[in-house]
């Protein structure tokens, strides 16, 4: 893949940009708290710097990578989704995570639909996939209301990971 900018993406509620700097500490928080167990976590602020440094060197590299969400109305930076692929992925896989307090508000679905979309029409990506861990059941939620499907037959990074497949917009049940 070429290298690309980070793409801008907007919904009446919701920016996608890419991350910069001042983002770092409201990330690490989150990486370092019990919340990112989902991802692995919890994580070193080290750890979480060469994570967040991995999610910007992803655009160069791939033509794809992370953004943050931030709320229009006020430029809060809610959280993060991404797409990931290379060495360690078999696929290219969308993810989101939400910092404390944002929860139960749509912006992980609204986000990572904005994202999908997206990176379907724009790299030509026959699906996404997802990648969850069972006791996830936030993220599982979020998955199934983008249309999500399990896939058991989806090669995983994880073998306890579950793998939800997303699909083009022609081609999913609802405009999940």
């Amino acid at each position: 893949m070429q290298s690309a900018e980070p793409p801008v993406i907007k919904s009446d509620r919701l920016l996608l940009r890419a991350p910069v700097f001042d983002d770092f500490q409201a990330y690490a928080d989150f990486m370092s708290s019990p919340r990112s167990a989902g991802l692995g976590g919890p994580f070193t602020l080290q750890q979480a710097w060469g994570m967040f440094c991995h999610d910007v060197a992803q655009w160069p590299l791939f033509g794809h990578g992370a953004l943050m969400i931030e709320r229009n109305d006020n430029r809060v930076c809610v959280g993060q989704v991404g797409l990931n692929h290379g060495p360690l992925f078999p696929e290219h896989e969308i993810g989101w995570m939400l910092y404390e307090g944002y929860e139960g508000n749509g912006y992980a679905a609204e986000a990572a639909a904005l994202l999908r979309d997206w990176a379907i029409e724009t790299l030509n990506l026959p699906s996404l996939v997802s990648y969850i861990d069972p006791n996830n059941t936030a993220s599982i939620a979020v998955a199934e209301r983008l249309g999500g499907f399990p896939d058991s037959q989806a090669k995983r990074p994880e073998p306890r990971d579950l793998v939800y497949r997303h699909l083009p917009r022609e081609m999913r049940a609802s405009d999940g």
